[in-house]
C-alpha cells in the first residue's frame, strides 16, 4: 500500500505518484519581511544573476541532493533546471517512475532539508538551548489533544504540526521561534502538458518551463532598474472604475487612445471578420494612427481580429493598453512576451476588479465569458474616452 500524501492536491484529479514533469515554485515564509534572505541581484541586465549568500547556496545544494536521497528510497527523480531568487525558488523536476509516495512528500523532504541548513547557518541555537516549554504547556496554550503532542521533547511531530489549523500553527511558531520553517506552508506546481498527438510530454511547454526558470533574474533586475515601466499597482482608478495594473501607467495620459474592437464574424455571419478586406483596411488605419504619433491602441484582444492587432503591437513595439479578465495580484507578472514589451515602456496591462460582477449582457449572466468579454470592450471604450489623471490608491 502506498503512503498517502499529507498535501492537498494542487491540481484536482492529477496523480502525483505517477511519472510527470513539474515546475515548482516555493517562497520564503513572511516573504515581505525577508526580501533578500537568499542573496541579492547583481543589477546587470547584460549578465543578470543572483549573488547567493550561504543560505541561498545551501538551498541549491539541497536541491541538487534530491535525486541521490530519493534513490535511497527506491524513487527515481531527475532535475532539469533551478534558480534561487532572493526570496523564492523555482525548479523543474521530473518523476521518472511510479513512486511509493507523492511529489508533495518529495518536496516536503526538500523543504525540511533546507530549513535544517538555514537553522544551522542563521539560528545556531537548538530549541532545547533556548528553553522549550513543557508538553503540558504546549497542549494548554494551543488547546491540543494529548495525542497531537510528542511525549519526550515537548515539541509537535511533523504530522501533528501539519494537521493544525493555520492559526494554531502560527501560535505554535510564536511560542517556538527557533522552529519557524524556512518556507511558506505550501508550494505551487505547474504540470508539463502532454502532446495530444504522441502522448509524450509537450516539448514546447517543457522548453517554456526551462526558459522561465533561467529568465527569472533578468526579469527581476529589469523591474528594479526600470520601475516606471514595470509598475505593479493593485488599485488604479480610471474613469471611476477600479483596476489592478502592470506596466507603464504613463500610457493612460497619452493624447489619443484608439479602441480596437472587432466582431468575430462578418455581416454574413459566416466569414471570419479578420479575413475580410474591411478588417485589413481597419488594421492599416490603426497602424497609420500609431505611426503618426501620440496614439496608443487599447483592446482586450478577445476576438481574432483584436488578438491579431494586439500581437502586431507586441511584435513591433506599438504602444498598447491591454485589458485582461485575469486578476493581477501582489506577485503576478505577465508571460515573457508581454513582460518584454513592458521593459520597453510600450505596454500597460489592466485588470478590472471583479470583472465577473460588472453586469449582465443581453440577459446573459455577468459571470459568463460572453458577458465578461463584452464588458471588457465596454471598459475599453471608457478608457479611450478618459482624458483625466488616473488615481493610484496605495500600492
Amino acid at each position: 500500500m502506498t503512503q498517502q500524501s499529507s498535501y492537498r492536491p494542487h491540481n484536482s484529479g492529477h496523480d502525483y505518484y505517477a511519472p510527470g514533469i513539474y515546475l515548482i515554485t516555493l517562497v520564503v515564509r513572511d516573504r515581505a519581511k525577508h526580501p533578500r534572505l537568499f542573496g541579492t541581484y547583481n543589477d546587470d541586465i547584460k549578465a543578470p544573476a543572483v549573488v547567493l549568500n550561504d543560505v541561498g547556496q545551501a538551498v541549491m545544494e539541497c536541491w541538487r541532493r534530491i535525486p541521490v536521497f530519493e534513490q535511497t528510497k527506491g524513487r527515481k527523480i531527475k532535475l532539469h533546471a533551478a534558480v534561487c531568487m532572493p526570496d523564492h525558488f523555482h525548479g523543474v523536476i521530473e518523476v521518472l517512475e511510479e513512486m511509493n509516495c507523492s511529489l508533495g512528500q518529495v518536496m516536503w523532504g526538500f523543504k525540511v532539508s533546507c530549513t535544517k541548513r538555514w537553522r544551522e547557518l542563521a539560528q545556531p541555537k537548538t530549541a532545547e538551548q533556548e528553553g522549550c516549554t513543557s508538553v503540558q504547556g504546549v497542549r494548554s496554550s494551543l488547546k491540543l489533544q494529548p495525542s497531537l503532542a510528542e511525549t519526550t521533547t515537548g515539541l509537535l511531530s511533523r504530522e501533528a504540526l501539519h494537521r493544525l489549523s493555520k492559526k494554531k500553527r502560527e501560535a505554535y511558531y510564536a511560542a517556538h521561534p527557533s522552529l519557524l520553517p524556512l518556507w511558506d506552508d505550501n508550494y505551487d506546481d505547474t504540470i508539463c502538458l502532454n502532446d495530444p498527438a504522441t502522448g509524450a510530454y509537450c516539448q514546447r511547454h517543457f522548453d517554456a518551463m526551462i526558459r522561465y526558470v533561467y529568465d527569472n533574474p533578468r526579469r527581476a533586475i529589469i523591474r528594479r532598474l526600470r520601475p516606471d515601466y514595470m509598475q505593479r499597482r493593485l488599485h488604479v482608478t480610471v474613469a471611476g472604475r477600479d483596476y489592478a495594473a502592470f506596466g507603464n501607467l504613463f500610457l493612460l495620459r497619452w493624447a489619443k487612445k484608439v479602441q480596437v474592437f472587432c466582431h468575430r464574424k462578418a455581416a454574413d455571419q459566416r466569414t471570419p471578420y479578420e479575413t475580410t478586406e474591411a478588417y485589413q483596411r481597419e488594421q492599416e488605419e490603426w497602424v497609420r494612427q500609431v505611426m503618426s504619433g501620440a496614439t496608443v491602441i487599447v483592446t482586450p484582444g478577445i476576438s481574432k481580429g483584436e488578438w491579431l492587432m494586439k500581437e502586431l503591437c507586441l511584435e513591433h513595439g506599438y504602444p498598447l493598453i491591454h485589458l485582461q479578465k485575469e486578476p493581477i495580484g501582489e506577485y503576478w507578472k505577465p508571460e515573457q512576451r508581454r513582460f518584454d514589451a513592458c521593459t520597453h515602456g510600450t505596454l500597460l496591462i489592466l485588470a478590472p476588479w471583479q470583472a465577473e460582477t460588472i453586469g449582465d449582457v443581453n440577459g446573459v449572466p455577468s459571470t459568463t465569458d460572453y458577458a465578461i468579454f463584452h464588458n471588457l470592450n465596454e471598459l475599453t471604450m471608457e478608457i479611450c474616452l478618459f482624458d483625466g489623471e488616473a488615481r493610484v490608491i496605495g500600492v
